[in-house]
């Protein structure tokens, strides 16, 4: 859970300062809403370097271990984000100010693809298969402890600076601190044991080498398992949208519609993300009761219905009914994003899990979370209401609960023996299925 704080902290933490900082500093000569567009574009830019990691980052973990690709993942994306408090703005070096924040915002993106995949891994392959949802839920709730990380840290520095202040300088210190991150999280992962699962699998290939040829995992996950990856992308539309929603477009929306200061809606978001961490292991844990599927569509239904309530009470303008607006989104959005982890990891086998998953976890990213931004300012300037934005992610909704609805349980499979499957397969011997019934 360390590592994955760390790198959804770098990575939230832009997703605020694009929303609200980034339009100031890197795009000045722009109309407010155009140069929210364009920050928000860069926001964008580093979900489409999501999938290339997750291939490049996922071959190398399925060849030579998850650990040594975290290591890797991690300091690359620390320094993109500590090299990010560093640079200058475009009053400084013009141009060139917005083109080295989009290389760096890249190369961020890159680093998170391969991170997500390799931080589940380590922990489904190390346990059992009656609790796989609550121990996965914690790298899960990660993502949670980060964005309270960045958005604590930014609530802070606005509180006790005036905005000009704030924009001038402040918003460089929270970046600059990742470097701390950077080396508590590089303990933790060094002091990590590999994967049991994985060294078994290694130990088959090697023995297999001479008479099967090198391995391209990334080849194998689209010719052996199209249907899993289309239903993780649709999986992931009502949850990887809702979020962004319900976390940094708020940030926008309630700028630009109602001129709240910076403070109202990271403190509103501070405090829904403390609620959003424990759903996380709560609802991992109760996918181990009664199922992936269930939670998952209980959480997609709830967020499509939510979503119009939760932008009625933001325009109420009220901190208290946005806190309450953000944590009931929060909760619901965890019933799809906690157990998710389990879910994806008992898609695929061992030799080929982390390419499997990453890939499609990231290109879902790029079609849902990379794009919910941009899509939802246009709606939001197109049709000046929120209930636009909340039809956006009810169709969202609709799209994950048919992709999950069709796919079977995998609640209590045991990786161990869908192996032992993958190997009769591979000497043409039917395998006996390992799931369970619908």
């Amino acid at each position: 859970m360390m590592g994955t704080t760390v790198e959804w902290y770098d990575f939230f933490l832009y997703g605020v300062c694009s929303a609200i900082i980034f339009p100031q500093v890197f795009f000045p000569a722009s109309d407010p809403v155009a140069g929210t567009m364009l920050s928000l574009a860069t926001f964008a830019v580093g979900f489409i370097a999501r999938p290339l990691g997750g291939f490049v980052f996922g071959h190398f973990g399925d060849l030579i271990g998850r650990k040594q690709v975290l290591v890797a993942s991690l300091l690359m994306a620390g320094a993109a984000t500590f090299a990010i408090g560093l640079l200058p703005g475009y009053q400084t070096i013009g141009v060139t100010a917005p083109i080295l924040l989009v290389t760096l915002r890249l190369i961020q993106g890159f680093a998170v693809g391969g991170e997500w995949g390799g931080a589940i891994l380590i922990v489904s392959e190390s346990g059992d298969s009656k609790r796989r949802g609550f121990w996965t839920s914690w790298p899960q709730a990660g993502a949670p402890a980060g964005q309270l990380l960045a958005n604590g840290i930014l609530a802070l520095l606005a509180l006790v600076q005036s905005e000009e202040t704030f924009a001038a300088w402040g918003w460089r210190v929270p970046f600059l601190l990742s470097a701390v991150l950077i080396v508590i999280g590089l303990y933790v992962r060094l002091t990590v044991e590999e994967s049991p699962l994985f060294r078994a699998a290694q130990a088959r290939a090697a023995e297999h080498k001479a008479t099967s040829g090198p391995r391209l995992p990334v080849i194998e996950v689209f010719r052996r398992y199209p249907r899993e990856l289309v239903t993780i992308i649709g999986a992931r539309l009502a949850e990887n949208v809702s979020y962004y929603v319900f976390t940094v477009v708020i940030s926008t929306y309630m700028k630009i519609t109602f001129g709240v200061p910076s403070s109202f809606v990271l403190g509103a978001v501070l405090i829904g993300t403390v609620v959003h961490l424990a759903a996380m292991v709560f609802w991992g844990a109760v996918s181990d009761r009664i199922g992936r599927r269930p939670v998952y569509i209980i959480g997609a239904v709830g967020v499509g219905s939510w979503v119009f309530a939760f932008f009625a009470l933001l325009n109420q303008q009220s901190f208290g009914l946005t806190v309450v607006a953000i944590i009931v989104a929060l909760f619901l959005q965890a019933a799809m994003y906690g157990p998710q982890a389990a879910l994806l990891s008992e898609m695929f086998d061992t030799r080929i899990r982390y390419s499997g998953m990453s890939i499609g976890y990231n290109l879902a990213s790029v079609t849902a979370g990379g794009l919910a931004p941009i899509i939802s300012l246009a709606l939001l300037d197109k049709f000046h209401s929120g209930y636009s934005v909340a039809l956006y992610v009810a169709i969202c909704a609709i799209l994950t609960v048919t992709a999950v609805a069709s796919y079977h349980e995998t609640k209590g499979r045991d990786l161990a023996d869908a192996d032992a499957d993958e190997v009769e397969q591979a000497n043409n011997t039917p395998a006996t299925p390992t799931f369970e019934s619908p």
